[in-house]
């Protein structure tokens, strides 16, 4: 006699880069073993591909996972996950007045949103002549880089993430130039010019969220900014 079906209920998120909205169920306990067991594994490779297959078959395989900008994986990510193990996490956060204390903090998932850096934009300006165009990287980017030696991957990705390179009226698309012609590029910029190239990185969407807290020793109350998915996830 077979067991019942236990029916899942379905939300829906919208897609920080697009606005699009998607439809989306929460992970079954099977699939919450699998990711399980590529995080403890501490293997990135294992726990990309897990990612990558768990929210594939919760999005029911109407998203392209590998062609979305990380900062849309990792929301859905949460959102899921929120909808799955419960919306309230459990952070053991340092006070920043000791840097040494640590305060338990309850955060709802719930507040938690991809938020972009003032100031930032894909023009950045080398020379008064030059301007290079960046995109933001996707998860395919970092499914491919994930193995690479850190300084190596830095200098990848920046290579896949130019759009085009303009001198004066000239423009150069990415399409119409190598690897070889990017890589060439960025080894003569001074630090100055490279810095600005890697501003762009550091400065584009995530998931960002403010968390206060009250160091118990001090009585001081200071504010902890969160960065990306894996400060959500303790």
């Amino acid at each position: 006699m077979a067991l019942p079906r236990i029916d899942t209920p379905t939300y829906q998120l919208t897609l920080p880069s697009t606005q699009e909205k998607v439809d989306y169920r929460p992970f079954l306990v099977k699939e919450q073993k699998i990711i399980m067991m590529a995080q403890e594994s501490s293997d990135e490779t294992q726990t990309i591909r897990a990612m990558t297959d768990l929210l594939t078959s919760c999005t029911f395989g109407k998203i392209d996972i590998p062609t979305l900008p990380t900062y849309d994986v990792e929301y859905m990510f949460l959102k899921i996950r929120g909808k799955s193990v419960g919306e309230t996490v459990e952070l053991n956060l340092i006070c920043p007045d000791d840097k040494k204390t640590k305060v338990t903090t309850k955060v709802n998932l719930e507040d938690i949103q991809v938020q972009m850096t003032v100031g930032h934009s894909d023009e950045i300006e080398i020379t008064d002549k030059i301007k290079i165009y960046l995109k933001h990287p996707v998860f395919a980017d970092a499914m491919s880089l994930n193995t690479e030696v850190a300084s190596e991957s830095v200098f990848k990705l920046l290579n896949r993430c130019v759009v085009k390179i303009v001198y004066g009226d000239k423009e150069y698309n990415r399409v119409d130039v190598t690897d070889k012609d990017i890589e060439e590029f960025v080894d003569q910029l001074n630090t100055e010019q490279f810095e600005k190239l890697i501003n762009f990185f550091n400065t584009m969407p995530r998931l960002r969220h403010v968390v206060d807290v009250t160091n118990p020793n001090t009585k001081i109350k200071s504010e902890v900014l969160l960065e990306g998915l894996q400060n959500f996830l303790e």
